[in-house]
């Protein structure tokens, strides 16, 4: 049900064509070389990831204990950071590309986020020119990069491998477009809302820290070490559970369809509530407390399976955000403890991606 449902959702909202316009093989064969094209980007830079989350975590060491670390702020920031550089290369080492990225970023998001959502973007042609401008501009970003490491022989980026296919340069922009757009958010708030719920748990942490002692002794993260992190995987499908991290999921329906006395026409985007499955009190035991145990039993795992959450069906910036997640949670967890800032609430904002309504804070300790 759920394969690919957010990308067909994005090239929905964008106006893409999904698939090549060939038909059932060539729409597989496009979505075969997208994966590896985000695979083969995570093997090759995976050093320059640690790197990135290694700065961040510094950073944070150096904070005094009271201070307050805002994670909404930091954590995006890291995923653009990381999601340009992986997706599109060394032009955007430059601070300056991915300040100018971000802003046209957070322009097309924000309308796909919640306009299209309720229909308010088209009721305010202000709002929907500035989409549109920050589209055009993002669209000959993109086209410029392709451009520019047509003749490259470094083939280490996202980019790269799409541009060694028969895709047309159009259908390598789109591709680069869904992947920087939804790579970004899905991996920024699957970050900033793990480590809130890490802040709220020292068991938690405890045996997260645990984990990485038995697994990698004093070793950094690797990409080959990251399956045998079981509780990590478990700390991260509890993350998206209670989060609703993807509250919505959409197919496009291939046939025409029938639901009672409803008919769904062929080609429409029907949309799935996964936010209302993810809590339901008959699937999951107290729905709302954030419990990574509830995931050793196989039950709970088939659940998240059966919703296209892992496996197979998951999409694949959602299997590039548990990467980016585990190196974050394994790099804090290793040299910090976080804290909860006394007081505060959390609410979700419930988009096509949750995120919190207002900048979440954490405090944070060295460990000893």
């Amino acid at each position: 049900m759920y394969t690919d449902s957010f990308e067909t959702m994005l090239k929905s909202l964008l106006g893409y064509q999904s698939g090549t316009g060939g038909g059932a093989t060539e729409a597989v064969m496009r979505k075969k070389l997208y994966e590896s094209a985000v695979n083969n980007t995570l093997e090759k830079n995976f050093p320059m990831l640690l790197k990135l989350v290694e700065e961040l975590v510094g950073k944070w060491q150096s904070f005094p204990k009271d201070q307050h670390t805002p994670l909404c702020a930091h954590l995006l920031g890291l995923a653009m950071k990381a999601v340009t550089q992986l997706a599109l290369g060394d032009r955007f080492r430059n601070d300056a590309e991915v300040i100018g990225f971000r802003k046209n970023h957070e322009a097309i998001w924000s309308e796909i986020g919640k306009g299209y959502l309720d229909g308010s973007m088209e009721k305010s042609s202000i709002r929907k020119e500035h989409y549109e401008s920050a589209l055009a501009e993002m669209e000959t970003v993109l086209m410029s990069v392709a451009k520019d490491r047509k003749g490259q022989r470094s083939q280490t980026a996202f980019v790269d491998t799409l541009l060694q296919s028969n895709l047309t340069e159009r259908q390598v922009m789109e591709d680069s477009m869904v992947f920087t757009l939804a790579g970004c958010v899905i991996t920024a708030n699957l970050c900033i809302w793990a480590v809130h719920f890490l802040s709220t748990s020292e068991e938690v942490q405890e045996k997260l820290h645990q984990e990485l002692e038995d697994v990698l002794g004093s070793e950094p993260v690797s990409l080959d070490k990251i399956p045998q992190l079981r509780y990590f995987q478990q700390v991260l499908n509890e993350t998206v559970r209670t989060a609703k991290l993807t509250p919505i999921a959409a197919r496009l329906q291939e046939n025409e369809g029938k639901v009672d006395q409803h008919i769904i026409p062929k080609e429409t985007l029907v949309i799935y509530a996964l936010g209302v499955v993810l809590q339901d009190a008959d699937t999951w035991s107290r729905p709302y407390k954030f419990d990574p145990d509830r995931f050793t039993e196989d039950s709970a795992r088939k659940s998240f399976s059966l919703l296209g959450f892992s496996g197979n069906q998951a999409c694949p910036e959602l299997r590039f955000a548990y990467t980016v997640a585990t190196v974050v949670l394994s790099t804090v967890v290793r040299q910090l403890k976080l804290h909860q800032v006394k007081g505060q609430v959390v609410e979700a904002r419930s988009e096509l991606v949750s995120t919190p309504k207002d900048d979440t804070w954490i405090t944070v300790s060295r460990r000893s």
